[in-house]
This record gives C-alpha cells, sequence and structure tokens, in this order.
C-alpha cells in the first residue's frame, strides 16, 4: 500500500471565480490525481494531467488562473458547453424528486427522454434502449444485429472507432485497437471512402464513391453475404479524421444491406445531436440506418448516457423473445434529466441552427483561410462544429506532418503545434498529424474566431516542420 495523498477538500480546491490563481489548491488535486487515478489511453509515469478549477459555457480554467477556449468539447460531447444552468437545475430537481430507479420499472423521465430522442431520430427508429455511453451502445446493437440476423459477422471500416468495450474495441480501426484484438471477434474490415487519402486511387468525389461501394460489394461477396449480420460506420468519422462520406455512397451500403439482409448500424455516439449542424449527421444524406447508435452530445455529457435507436423490424424480433442484455443503470433517471433539458435547450437556443451557421459561415470559411496561408495544412474537412485539419510536411506530396501512430521524438512537431496552441489559450484535439476544430456547437461567432486567431499563431510552429516548396 502507498502512502494516500493529502485529502482534497471543496474548500482547498474551488477558486472563487474563472482566472482567480490558487496553485496550492491546484497542487493538491494534480498529487491526488498521481497517487490514486489510473488514466485511460496512457502511460500512467509519462503523462502530467492539467488540474482543472472550473469550466463555463466555451471555457475552461486551471488552478494557476489560465483560461482556455475549449476547442475539444471534452471528448467531442460538450455540445452546449459546460455548466449550462438549465440543465444543472434539471439534475439538481430531478435529484430531490427520484435520484435512481432500477431500470425494469416505467419512469418519468426516462420515458420522456426516449420519446424525445425518437422524435428526432430518422425513420422508423422508434424505440430506444438505453446505456451508459456510446461503446455499451455500440456492444448492444452488434448483439442486436446478430441476434436478429441469426449471422456471426460484422463488417467495420479502417479509419474508425467504436468503443473500448470488448465487441466495440474489435469493430474499431485505429491503433487503440491493436493491443485488444482478438482476430476472431467476427470483424471483417474494409475500406471507407476517404478522396484525400483514397486507397481507390481516385481523383475524384464520384469515382471514390463508385470505387468504394465496388470494394465493399465485392468483401461481401466475398465473405459470404449469408454470414455478415450488420455493416457498422460512423455515419461521419470523428477521433480517425471527420471525413465527410462523398455523395451517394451511404445511400449505396444502404441498398447493399437491403439486397443482402444485412443490418445497418450508423454510430452517430460522436456525430449527433447537432455537431454536424443536424440533430444527426445522417439527416445530411437522407439514409435511414436499422440501428443507430448515440451517446455524448444527447445530454451534453453531464451524466453518462448512451443508447441504441431501433427500427421496428428489429425491435419486432424482441417482441415475444427476450432481448438477452442489460445494465444495472440503463436509463438512469438524473442521465434522462439532463438529457430532455438538453434537448429543450437545444430546441428553444436553436443550438442545431447554430452549429450549421458556424459551419457554413465562419469555421468553414475560416478554417480553409487558414490553408492558404499555411504550408502545413494539406485539406480543412468537415461540417457544423465538426472539423479537421490535415496537417503534412509537404501539400504537393501530402505527406502527413508526422508518421502514423506516431510516438515519442517521431511525434515532435505535432507535440509543439499543440503546446503553442496552449501557450494562445486554446486547448486542441490532436490526433496523429491532425487537428480537430470541434467547439461547442452554441459557441458565437466571436469566440469561434478567437479559436481560429490562436489556431493560425499556432500553425505558424507546425510551418516550421515542413518541406517549404515553390
Amino acid at each position: 500500500m502507498t502512502p494516500h495523498a493529502a485529502p482534497v477538500t471543496a474548500a482547498t480546491t474551488a477558486p472563487a471565480a474563472p482566472g482567480v490563481p490558487d496553485p496550492q489548491a491546484g497542487a493538491a488535486v494534480k498529487a491526488a490525481d498521481r497517487a490514486h487515478v489510473f488514466h485511460s489511453w496512457s502511460a500512467q509515469g509519462l503523462i502530467d494531467p492539467l488540474a482543472v478549477a472550473g469550466a463555463e459555457g466555451a471555457y475552461f480554467w486551471d488552478y494557476e488562473g489560465n483560461r482556455y477556449l475549449d476547442f475539444t468539447s471534452g471528448l467531442v460531447y460538450t455540445n452546449i458547453g459546460y455548466q449550462h444552468p438549465r440543465v444543472v437545475a434539471a439534475i439538481q430537481e430531478q435529484a430531490a424528486k427520484l435520484t435512481t430507479f432500477a431500470p425494469a420499472f416505467a419512469i418519468d423521465v426516462r420515458s420522456e427522454a426516449a420519446r424525445l430522442i425518437a422524435e428526432r431520430t430518422p425513420g422508423d427508429l422508434d424505440k430506444i434502449f438505453f446505456t451508459n455511453g456510446g461503446a455499451e451502445a455500440v456492444e448492444n446493437a452488434a448483439r442486436m444485429a446478430r441476434l436478429h440476423t441469426g449471422r456471426p459477422k460484422i463488417m467495420s471500416a479502417y479509419r474508425s472507432y467504436h468503443g473500448a468495450t470488448s465487441t466495440a474495441i474489435n469493430l474499431t480501426g485505429d491503433p487503440r485497437r491493436w493491443a485488444s484484438d482478438t482476430a476472431s471477434a467476427g470483424v471483417v474490415r474494409f475500406w471507407a471512402p476517404f478522396l484525400y487519402r483514397s486507397p481507390f486511387y481516385a481523383e475524384t468525389e464520384a469515382q471514390e464513391c463508385e470505387r468504394a461501394l465496388a470494394h465493399l460489394e465485392d468483401t461481401i461477396a466475398f465473405e459470404g453475404p449469408q454470414s455478415i449480420a450488420a455493416i457498422i460506420l460512423e455515419t461521419v468519422p470523428g477521433t480517425a479524421g471527420i471525413m465527410t462520406p462523398p455523395p451517394g455512397y451511404l445511400a449505396g451500403v444502404r441498398e447493399l444491406c437491403d439486397r443482402h439482409g444485412i443490418v445497418l448500424v450508423l454510430d452517430e455516439v460522436m456525430a449527433g445531436f447537432g455537431r454536424t449542424g443536424a440533430w444527426f449527421a445522417a439527416d445530411h444524406f437522407g439514409v435511414v440506418p436499422d440501428l443507430l447508435t448515440f451517446a455524448k452530445g444527447v445530454n451534453s455529457g453531464y451524466v453518462p448516457l448512451g443508447g441504441v435507436a431501433i427500427s421496428e423490424k428489429i425491435a419486432a424480433t424482441f417482441d415475444k423473445r427476450p432481448y438477452p442484455g442489460g445494465l444495472t443503470y440503463s436509463g438512469h433517471p438524473l442521465a434522462c434529466a439532463a438529457a430532455v433539458a438538453t434537448i429543450q435547450v437545444m430546441e428553444d437556443e436553436k443550438v442545431v441552427e447554430q452549429a450549421a451557421h458556424l459551419g457554413e459561415n465562419v469555421l468553414g470559411p475560416g478554417l480553409r483561410a487558414l490553408a492558404e496561408r499555411h504550408p502545413s495544412v494539406g485539406e480543412v474537412r468537415g461540417l457544423g462544429a465538426f472539423w479537421a485539419l490535415d496537417l503534412v510536411r509537404n501539400k504537393e506530396t501530402r505527406e502527413p506532418l508526422v508518421p502514423y501512430n506516431a510516438q515519442g521524438e517521431a511525434n515532435a512537431p505535432m507535440a509543439a503545434f499543440g503546446a503553442a496552441c496552449k501557450k494562445n489559450g486554446l486547448w486542441p484535439f490532436i490526433n496523429m498529424n491532425r487537428t480537430h476544430a470541434v467547439p461547442a456547437c452554441n459557441i458565437t461567432e466571436a469566440e469561434a474566431k478567437e479559436g481560429l486567431a490562436a489556431l493560425d499563431a499556432a500553425l505558424a510552429v507546425a510551418d516550421e516542420h515542413t518541406e517549404h516548396t515553390a
């Protein structure tokens, strides 16, 4: 047993106001963290987590008095920003009324959350199975698809992320899967379209769409359509790079699924609830999946909540047959109260419309202007409040600024870029050779432009690692 860190209390850790330094309190928080908290995705002895004192709106601050504009929205989930008073009040009111109750009962706030979500999902996705987060939603969607079809395999794309639980991590296409990949979980991977780094040698969006669909059709044929339960896709891939699919691609996948009796699962854990300037990213493409997974933005991450929106046909499979899955905290009243309040806030304050406006008129044009000025910016991709800058060493060759999955010294250019962002008061989302601009969906134009200015300054550091061409 290791010695305990000094106890951390509210009296010693909460600055009176944003920007008011209290380094002693921050040191106590950091010491307790380092002594006892085991962090995800990290070598525990090599990390130095920032001690956060508070947050409000699009900003958070530390105990040294530094204030940051959060261009990560936490992990792309605080879609309405931090500490929205209406959602905070709803959680408090629900706690006073009924803090928790088992999932087998009908609870008013659980029913209302499900109703509000079902009203906004596309098509007939009118039944909601609640989970505690996105990975559990993917786990259960995969289980439902396999039970509904009686088939074992699920197809997923490279350049994807679906969660860190057993099935979800095996469905994931990025390197976080490698350490846990059993190579026997019934997963078949394929290449989804990505014109900027096309695996199909395409030169136009139309070519990329056509060749990606042909590749998927061939993969289905060689795997055996009768063995494939589902195809799962992030409607717009998030952590992997925000690659908006070309026109016609998702419709083509829908047709392949219909032809072969395959369940189409769209993962909207990151892209859903206003992030792309629509309630769900599927709305941009006119495609209705059989199952849709969600989490994150459903209640801005205030209390853990996720779920699966289920089509009428798949729900009917379990009318007389018990569904063999469940969670102790499924539809937790506090989480559902936060969801109800968040959806109401998004309606009343037109958050979805604001995200669309930001993408079309502020973030999109602003990021493209940065690309024109900086040799390190190879491509700008995105929509709504969901954008990525692909950073490169050379715009002509498109060589990434750092190698794929770079670690240590090999990742130094991106580390330097990230440090420059923070120095300029911007907390960046960085993954491999990309930085993502994914702020709260309801930030103001002025806040968005503040973030763009900070990115502009930090990109000058990234430019130092490029091969300047005439």
